[in-house]
C-alpha cells in the first residue's frame, strides 16, 4: 500500500480518489470505491433536493462502513440551488469529508470546520489552488487540461500543472486530468502529488450507474475522441466527441453566436437521456482524454486492486531496476 498525506487525511488504504460526477456519483458507485479502500464522493447536486441528499448519504452509509465524502459544486446560475441547505445536510449527516468545485468554498468553510469536516477543493490553476489553501482547505485536487468537465482557460496539462502546484502549496495536492491507471498513479507521486483523482476511468466500471452503451463507447474510443466546447463563452468544457458536441462547436464558431444558441443542445435533461437510455447521440456527456487508456469494464474493486498492484510493480520492478550511471 502507498501511504501518503492523502491516505492519512481521509483514513483510506489507497491514494486513489473518485471525483464527484453529476448523475453518476451515487451510493452504488461511491460505496464500491470506499469498500475497495479508495476515496469516493457523492455529488450533492445529483440529488434534486437537500432532503434527497440526506437519504442518499444514509443509503451509502448502509452499503459501506469506510470513509466517503460528498461533492458540492458551486456554480454561478440564474437560479442557484440552495447550497447552504445542501451544506447543512452534509454537516448533519456526520460525513467528514467534502470535495468542493467551481467557486471558492470560503462561504461554507467556517461551518464545515466547526463540524470537523475536511475540505478538498478542485482547482484548475495554481492561483486558485493558492486561494483554496488561504481560505483553509485541507488539500486541493488540481485539474490538468486533459480532464473531463471544466479544465479552465489556461490550457496547462497535468505534467506541468501538478508539479507547479506542488511547488507553490504546503497542503497536499491530488493530481487529476489524464490519470486512469497504475502508470498515472506512479507519475502523480513522482511529480510530488499525494494521490490521483479519476472520473472517466470510474465511469467505465461495473458499478457506475450509466447505460452499457456508454461504457462500451469509452472502451472503443481513443484519446482523440473528445471535444472542447464553450470556449467562446470562457467556460471551456471537455466532453466526448459526438454529433451534438460537434454541432455545438460549429455554432460557437459563427460570428455573433451566444450561449442561448447552444443551450438546448447542451441541456442537462438531454445528457441524462444519454446516461439512462444509451442513446449516445442524444446529448453531450463528459469524458476526458484518459478514455484512450480505458480498455475494459472491471468492477471497482478489480480496478483499484489492479492499479495498486501494478503501481507497486512499477516502483519495485522497472524503476528500481533502472541503471543510474
Amino acid at each position: 500500500m502507498f501511504k501518503t498525506r492523502i491516505t492519512e487525511l481521509f483514513g483510506v488504504e489507497h491514494p486513489v480518489l473518485q471525483g464527484g460526477m453529476q448523475r453518476v456519483s451515487t451510493a452504488e458507485l461511491v460505496s464500491a470505491v470506499a469498500n475497495a479502500g479508495a476515496m469516493g464522493f457523492l455529488t450533492a447536486l445529483t440529488q434534486p433536493t437537500p432532503e434527497a441528499l440526506a437519504q442518499e448519504i444514509v443509503r451509502t452509509q448502509a452499503m459501506t462502513n469506510k470513509p466517503f465524502g460528498v461533492n458540492l459544486t458551486i456554480l454561478p446560475t440564474l437560479t442557484p440551488p440552495p447550497y447552504a441547505e445542501y451544506a447543512q445536510v452534509i454537516i448533519d449527516s456526520g460525513v467528514k469529508f467534502v470535495e468542493t468545485a467551481g467557486r471558492s468554498p470560503e462561504p461554507f468553510m467556517a461551518a464545515f470546520k466547526a463540524a470537523g469536516i475536511k475540505v478538498v477543493h478542485k482547482c484548475t490553476s495554481v492561483r486558485h489552488a493558492l486561494k483554496a489553501q488561504e481560505v483553509g482547505c485541507d488539500a486541493v485536487i488540481i485539474d490538468g487540461f486533459e480532464a473531463a468537465g471544466h479544465p479552465g482557460e489556461d490550457d496547462i496539462p497535468s505534467l506541468v500543472l501538478v508539479p507547479s502546484t506542488v511547488d507553490a502549496l504546503s497542503i497536499p495536492v491530488v493530481a487529476c486530468g489524464g490519470f486512469s491507471d497504475a502508470r498515472g498513479l506512479v507519475a502523480a507521486l513522482a511529480m510530488g502529488a499525494e494521490g490521483m483523482s479519476m472520473g472517466t476511468r470510474f465511469l467505465c466500471t461495473v458499478e457506475a450507474p450509466v447505460h452499457q452503451n456508454l461504457k462500451d463507447k469509452l472502451v472503443a474510443s481513443s484519446e482523440r475522441d473528445t471535444q472542447l466546447i464553450f470556449r467562446k463563452f470562457r467556460n471551456t468544457a471537455r466532453v466526448h466527441r459526438n454529433a451534438v458536441a460537434e454541432e455545438v462547436a460549429r455554432i460557437e464558431q459563427r460570428e455573433g453566436s451566444e450561449f442561448s444558441d447552444v443551450a438546448e443542445l447542451v441541456a442537462g435533461k438531454r445528457g441524462a437521456i444519454v446516461l439512462e437510455t444509451g442513446d449516445m447521440e442524444q446529448g453531450i456527456w463528459w469524458a476526458g482524454m484518459s478514455q484512450g487508456l480505458v480498455h475494459d469494464i472491471p468492477t471497482v474493486d478489480e480496478l483499484v486492486k489492479r492499479i495498486v498492484s501494478e503501481a507497486t510493480e512499477i516502483v519495485r520492478g522497472r524503476l528500481a531496476g533502472l541503471t543510474i550511471a
